[in-house]
Formats: C-alpha cells, structure tokens, sequence
C-alpha cells in the first residue's frame, strides 16, 4: 500500500503582481499633467519699439514688485512694421481676469535726467517689464508704452491742471515746491489743441492738499531770475532741484488768507515766473503820448500807492502810440473792470495852476482809477488824454453848471465862495442838445454845506468894466480868476432845501449882477416840452412874473423839468397850493383862444396859492387850465346817457334856444352801462327846472322826410350843430312838477318829440 499524499490541484490566475507598478506609474503621470496644465500661465504677445534692455527667458513681468510672468520668446514683428520687436510672455494664470484691452505694459530700465534718477533698482534685478491693469475686453495682443503712463487720478491726493503759455524746462516729474519743500511732481503735460497753451497736470500729496486755495497762485519756477539795476543786482531761485530739473512753485497771497478750498475741477493758471505771479494781473493798455515811459521802471500809481508796474513796451507800427504790458497788484483784480480809467502823469505848467509836480522827482507815471465794482471785468484798456473828472462817489459835493460859452475856464480853474477857494472845475462838456456848456465842478467836503437851491453862479473870469459919466469901475473876483479863470457862488438863502438829487444842477450866470437878480428859482414839471424854451415867460394875470431859464428831461426821461425863477409876488406862488400850466393855442369850429401865443409863444400861467401855506419851489405843471366849475354858483343836475355822443365840459344847455347853462364834467356809471353828464343851470334859471322837465341831445341835425309831406331839417343853433348841445322843456302847469333838487338825476334823451316844442309854461325867472 502506498502511503504517498496526493497533490491538490487548483486552478492558474491571470493577475500578476508586475502590473502593479506599471499602474502606478500611469497615475502619477496623469497627476503630473493635469498638474501641469492647471498651473501652466497664460500667453500673450506684447510688442514694443526695440528689443532693447529684453531678454527670453530672463527679463520679469513685475506688478507691485511681484512677478507675474516671464518672457519666453523675442522675434520680430513679422505681421507689420518690422522695426518693431514681438515679444511672448508667459503670464500667471492668476491674472487672466485681467488681460484686457486697456491693459498697459512698459520696459523699465534705469534712467537718469535732469528731473531725478528712475528705475534704479533694475541695477541689481535687471529689467523688467512694469504692467497697469486696465478695463476692456478680454485680449491677448498688447502694444508697449514708450514711457511709463502718468499717474491715475484715483491715486490719494490732490490733481491739478495748470495752463502756462510756455512749457519752460518743466518735465514729468518735475518737483512742486511750497516754501521751498517739494510737495508734489509733474504728473503730465500736453499741447491744447488750439496750440496756444500748454497743459500741465501736477499732483499734490495728501498731507499738502490742504494748502492749494482757490486762490492760490502758480509760478514756473525754473532757473534762476536775476534782476539788475543801478540799485544792485538781485537773484532769485526757488531750490537747487528747480535750476536743474525746472519746478512749480505755488502760494497763498496774504491778503486771500480767507480763500475757501480749490474745486480740482477748475485749472489754474501757471505764472511766468514769481514776480508775474505776485503782481497777479496783466493787464494790455493803448497809449497816445509815452513821453518817459520805461519798461521794469515807470510804476502805476493809485492815490500815492504804488499798484503795479509797467512791464512790457511796444511802439505801434505806424508810430502814433504804443501798447504797454502793465503787472498789476492782485487785490486790485476785482476793480478791473468796465469803466477803469488809465492816464499819463508828467509835469505840467499852466495858468489854471501846476499839476503832476510829483512826477518831477519820481519820473513820469500812469495813473489809474478803478471802476465800480461788480462790473463785468476787462483785460484790454485805452488810456485818457488827460486826467479824468473825479468819481461821483469820492467825498465833496458834485455839480453840474450849465452855459451859453466856454469862456476861459479850464480844467482845474478855481471855485470860489467870498474870495476863499473851495473847489475846482474838473471838466467841461458840450450838453446833450449841444446849445450849451456844461462844467462837471467838485466842491471839497468841507464846504458842500455853502451850497443850496437858492446858490447862484456866475463866471468869475477876466475882468469886468463898467463906465459911465462918473466914472470907470474895474472889478475881478481874484489875480488867479483874471489870469486862469474861475466860478463863484453865493447862497442867499441859507436855510433853503438842499435839494434830492444826486448831481444838483445850476445855471452859470455871465455876471455877478445877472447871478443875483432877485427871485427864487423853481421846478416846475411838465408831461412835453413842446414850444418851451429858456427865456419862456411866466405870467400871472398877463403880467411876467418870472421866467424859464433852463429846460431838460428828467432822469427817467419820462417828463420834462422846467427850472425857473419868480421874480414878482415870489411870496404867494413859492407855496403850496400854487398852480401851473402851459397856454397854448386853442382853435376849434365853435372857438379860438389864446391865439397871441401864435405870435409871442407859449408861455407858462401861475395861479398863487389863495390861502397861506409851507414854502414850496418843486411843483407839477396841470394837464390844462383849472376851471372854476367847483366855486361857481347855480343849480348842479346830472343827465344818464346811453352815449356820451358830441358832449363835452362846456356844451351849452339851452332852453328855447336860449343858453340857460352848460356841461361841466362827464362820466361812467357806477355799473358802467350809462354815462353821467353833469351840468351846471345858472342860478336866474334855475326854475325852468322842474320834475317833469325832458332833457334831449340836441347836437347836429335832424331830418324828417315823407313822400307827401317833404323834407323838414331841424337844429337847436349853429352852435349846437357845430360843438353839441343839450336843451329840455317843461311842461305846462299842470304836469310840470315842482323845482328840480341839486343833484337830481334826468334821462338824456336822443330825439327830440314834437310836443316836447308845443309846452309853454309859464314860470317867473329869479332876480
């Protein structure tokens, strides 16, 4: 028996353990590349000018001093201009989101200027490529900056625009100087596209923003200023940065320590250098006569204070004046203005007396009187020929004179009062309607209170001869007056009214003795002056009591004034209650009046106040000559019209034909749909009045026509015919009523009725 075990048989299995490894493998290398393209960067092809400072594989894409891609490959630009240089780089998927069409992307190198050293790090790392992220569309193809972009106005702080004229030796990065401490740089600049300015934009650190107001002043201040003289030579230089590199300076001036903080939107203008920017303002002026005139010397003088200077002098091409650069102190900006006046200041000798003495030490000058401020402002000036009059707001009284002649008065001629000067004349002008002279004189402060509606003026001028059979008499106001001319004036009336305008008007008198003619002077308003004139009598009871001596339009230009003077019964028409009017020529169909004014003119009537009353000399001429309706006796009835027709105050009221009153006034109703004719009855007719009167219109003329009876015209008179009328009737006795009441009202009736003629009452007339 064999003993031996038998083998167990199992079946063979496909799996070996080799292929472990190979697996393995397999899924380390796909880890590895899907490792390998979740992290591979992103390409993209930035081309520049040249390939200067650029090197594959080496130079950086540097953004906030982190690398964010590296250039891989450089060729040239093959798909355009092929002076250009195509570079790949290789950047972080990171910044894909970023990639876009404003994207902005320069070589940085190390450069060295004038205006600083730049990129001074790339000495140790090399060049590198600096990027700005922009907005856009997604994008892989870029174009390179020459330059690095200036900086964004997001960035904290202050962004200005300055305009200059010149750019000077300004650069990007040029240093912005307050006090001498650099507080900002030049962040741009650019040509306008007019090309007549240059734009310069700066920026201002935040911690310096606060000092930039809204009228501060720029000024280039590059190199070095040197002004020499015979007093010295002076140099003048902002910091050893600004002669290099060029700089702006900025201030505040001292008088604008108020200013309020600056809108960045609004540019300023940069200065030429400090001095333009102190004195502020340029200003161009024309001149006529320049006689010692000098650039940098002649100075501009207001009331004895140096304003500015003149900088610039042009002769004109055709040699009949020059054009001057004047630099002006800046508080004088807002009286640069409309209306400012600009003249040359030199010696001058003349009877009327010396002026411009002052210019015999300190050189001849240009003067200036600002204008009114508020006006609209102005840059370009004509310089007066001579000296202006004095404002009308400077201190003193200001009075116009008025004249049939010159005579010898002269700008600065004297004004006297007893002998003692208190004023002068300080110009002379044809007037409007060039009939007279009119003197613009100033009487200082001190003595405006000599001056009052009752102030007489005469040219005191020359000399005044006076001969007859006793003698010769010589008189002259002053040695001065004889020689340069001159104005006095006396004031009878001390306590008079001063007068309410603010230019007080007066005649200029040839002579003392026509100066003091007695009487008091007058105004007297008038709607026209048709027909009126100097020399225009004022007549009382047709008699001259006084005439117009000067005629003008008022202010508004809306009347006319009348000044005249009352020399008869001056008591009882300067007062209230006195009335004026103009005569004229009256001619109608049924009347003419005042016809002698046809002949000798129109003329002013004067009805003096009838009781005692204040002192008046202003007065309103009346439209027409006042009736004296109101003081007239009879029996006062009012007629109700449809129509007022042909009636009119002073109609007759006719009774048989017979004129018994006549209309006085007329009117609307209180419900406006009748008239209201008032009419006046004489008192001996009074009775004809009764309850049963009818009134008719009894203007014109009737006609009754019948084919059997024929053509019958009827008419009250030929004055009615002519101007209208009225006339009534009563009846009989028995229906006539009794006596009519003052202010009883009757119907106006249009037609006559027949039986209306046929009453014939009988009524006893008053006594």
């Amino acid at each position: 028996m064999n003993d031996v075990p038998l083998a167990k048989t199992r079946p063979a299995s496909n799996w070996s353990a080799i292929w472990v490894l190979p697996l393995i493998a397999l899924l380390i290398g796909g880890w590895l590349g899907w490792r390998a393209y979740n992290e591979a960067g992103i390409e993209i092809q930035v081309t520049f000018e040249t390939g200067e400072g650029l090197q594959a594989g080496k130079t950086e894409v540097i953004y906030k001093g982190m690398p964010i891609g590296k250039l891989t490959a450089l060729e040239l630009d093959s798909t355009g201009d092929q002076s250009r240089v195509r570079a790949t780089v290789e950047m972080d998927k990171r910044v894909e989101g970023h990639l876009l069409s404003n994207t902005r992307f320069w070589l940085v190198k190390p450069s060295v200027s004038l205006a600083g050293i730049t990129g001074l790090e790339t000495l140790v790392s090399g060049n590198y490529i600096a990027v700005s992220p922009g907005d856009g569309e997604s994008t892989r193809k870029f174009t390179a900056l020459n330059q690095p972009p200036p900086m964004a106005d997001s960035v904290p702080g202050l962004h200005l625009t300055l305009k200059a004229d010149r750019l000077g030796s300004l650069n990007r990065d040029s240093p912005v100087f307050y006090k001498q401490i650099q507080v900002g740089r030049v962040k741009s600049y650019a040509l306008l596209e007019e090309q007549n300015q240059v734009e310069v934009n700066v920026y201002i650190q935040p911690q310096f923003a606060s000092l930039v107001r809204k009228h501060t002043r720029f000024w280039n201040a590059s190199g070095v200023s040197i002004d020499a003289g015979l007093s010295g030579v002076k140099v003048r230089t902002e910091s050893l940065a600004s002669i290099v590199a060029g700089g702006i300076a900025f201030a505040t001036p001292e008088h604008r320590k108020d200013s309020p903080p600056t809108d960045p939107s609004l540019p300023f203008r940069l200065y030429e250098d400090f001095d333009a920017a102190q004195a502020g303002i340029r200003v161009n002026l024309s001149l006529q006569e320049f006689d010692g005139l000098e650039p940098g010397r002649t100075p501009v003088i207001y009331k004895g204070i140096q304003v500015g200077h003149m900088k610039t002098f042009k002769v004109d091409d055709d040699l009949s004046g020059a054009r001057v650069e004047l630099m002006l102190d800046p508080r004088t900006e807002d009286y640069l203005v409309e209306g400012t006046d600009f003249w040359v200041v030199k010696p001058s000798i003349s009877l009327a007396g010396i002026t411009g003495l002052e210019a015999l030490v300190k050189g001849n000058y240009i003067a200036i009187r600002p204008g009114e401020k508020g006006a609209a402002p102005q840059r370009d000036f004509v310089a007066r020929a001579k000296a202006p009059p004095l404002d009308m707001s400077a201190p003193g009284l200001h009075v116009v004179l008025f004249s049939d002649s010159r005579g010898s008065l002269e700008v600065g001629s004297p004004v006297l009062f007893k002998q003692v000067k208190v004023g002068t004349v300080q110009s002379y002008q044809l007037s409007r309607d060039n009939e007279q002279v009119a003197f613009g004189v100033h009487i200082e402060p001190e003595f405006s209170h000599l001056v009052n509606t009752s102030t007489r003026f005469w040219n005191a001028s020359g000399v005044t001869l006076k001969g007859g059979l006793s003698g010769i008499e010589v008189k002259s106001e002053s040695l001065q007056t004889l020689m340069a001319g001159g104005i006095a004036f006396e004031t009878p009336d001390a306590k008079a009214p001063k007068g309410d305008q603010r230019v007080l008007r007066f005649n200029l008198h040839s002579s003392q003795d026509s100066a003091l003619e007695k009487g008091v002077a007058l105004t007297i308003r008038v709607p026209r002056g048709d027909g009126l004139n100097p020399g225009t009598s004022i007549r009382y009871k047709g008699l001259e009591v006084g005439k117009v001596e000067r005629v003008e339009l008022t202010p508004d230009l809306q009347a006319v004034m009348l000044y005249a003077r009352v020399t008869q019964a001056t008591q009882q028409i300067a007062r209230a209650g006195t009335q004026f009017w103009v005569v004229k020529p009256e001619v109608s169909l049924t009347r003419a009046a005042n016809l002698e004014t046809l002949v000798s003119g129109q003329y002013l009537e004067v009805l003096p106040a009838t009781k005692a009353g204040n002192r008046q000399v202003n007065f309103v001429a009346l439209a027409a000559a006042p009736t004296d309706n109101a003081r007239e006796e009879g029996l006062r009835l009012v007629l109700s019209a449809a129509r007022r027709g042909s009636i009119k105050p002073g109609v007759v009221v006719s009774y048989r034909e017979v004129p018994v009153g006549k209309v006085t006034d007329f009117e609307l109703g209180p419900t406006s749909d009748r008239v209201l004719i008032h009419i006046l009855i004489e008192p001996r007719y009074a009775p004809l009045v009764r309850t049963g009167s009818r009134f008719w219109n009894a203007s014109g003329i009737g006609v009754d026509a019948g084919l059997f009876s024929g053509v019958k015209v009827r008419t009250e008179s030929l004055e009615a015919l002519l101007e209208g009328g009225i006339a009534f009737a009563s009846p009989d006795n028995a229906q006539m009523g009794g006596p009519a009441q003052a202010g009883q009202t009757f119907v106006l009736n249009d037609e006559l009725k027949e039986e209306w003629l046929r009453w014939a009452p009988k009524i006893a007339l008053k006594k």
